[in-house]
């Protein structure tokens, strides 16, 4: 399969940005979309110190930075968007589960890094994560006291509680919601972190506190408010659902009433 790849570039978060125009070829279609970066990085950089390739005109501005980690679709650092959607045409996965069998051949993809004023670009494809791990620093540990290692059952929790809780703790944080919001917002990623533990008698001791820090932080950070869209749920590779949007928002509000 041949593919024609236009990728945004920027060499610093404070150089204009482009879009690079580029052409791979003999693609496999059980080739990852990863895999695919990597043979057009592995092109870029043949071109930059072959004499010929550079005789004919083919120079480049070297090998495209994008962010990866584990590639099995548990760290969320494939962060893309492809064509429009945060992770690419396929539904309820990461960048790096996708395939190049999802396109057709011949066809042009369009590659961009994620946009919010919360997670600026670095370069090409790279954005500044740490805001996320900011509003987890924010929300802090449980700090209860357990002693040695608890049996397993010694702490009563209802089923449907617990695999709420365990839904929630599925976000990768890979920041498809916020790049699908039209507002930037951060809400789904912040509410699955809060119900994950709001859930569970553990996190029940500082849950008011641990809210009203998330919160504040993500408004500190410069991300956007929820509008009710819905377009984060539909794009998380997780399927998070906005339910626990508003358990966050209902955390919050008691949190203010007792202050």
């Amino acid at each position: 399969m041949d593919f024609t790849l236009k990728v945004w570039r920027q060499k610093s978060a404070k150089d204009k940005g482009y879009f690079g125009t580029y052409q791979v070829k003999g693609i496999s279609p059980d080739t990852s979309f990863l895999e695919m970066m990597d043979i057009l990085n592995d092109q870029l950089v043949r071109e930059n110190i072959d004499p010929v390739a550079v005789s004919k005109g083919c120079k480049s501005d070297g090998p495209i930075a994008f962010d990866h980690d584990c590639r099995e679709g548990i760290c969320g650092m494939c962060s893309l968007y492809i064509n429009g959607r945060a992770h690419g045409p396929d539904d309820d996965i990461t960048t790096c589960q996708l395939h190049m069998r999802k396109f057709k051949d011949g066809e042009t993809i369009t590659i961009e890094p994620w946009r919010s004023a919360g997670m600026p670009v670095i370069k090409d494809l790279v954005v500044d994560r740490n805001a996320l791990d900011k509003i987890l620093q924010a929300g802090g540990y449980v700090s209860v006291n357990t002693g040695g290692v608890p049996d397993a059952n010694s702490i009563p929790v209802p089923r449907e509680d617990a695999e709420e809780s365990m839904d929630a703790a599925a976000c990768v944080g890979c920041g498809a919601c916020i790049a699908t919001c039209k507002n930037g917002s951060a809400m789904l990623f912040v509410s699955a972190r809060v119900s994950s533990l709001a859930l569970l008698p553990q996190g029940k001791v500082e849950a008011a506190r641990r809210v009203k820090a998330m919160v504040a932080k993500m408004d500190e950070l410069g991300f956007g408010a929820c509008t009710n869209t819905r377009a984060c749920e539909m794009e998380c590779p997780k399927n998070i659902s906005v339910t626990h949007i508003a358990r966050m928002n209902r955390e919050f509000l008691k949190a203010k009433i007792k202050d």
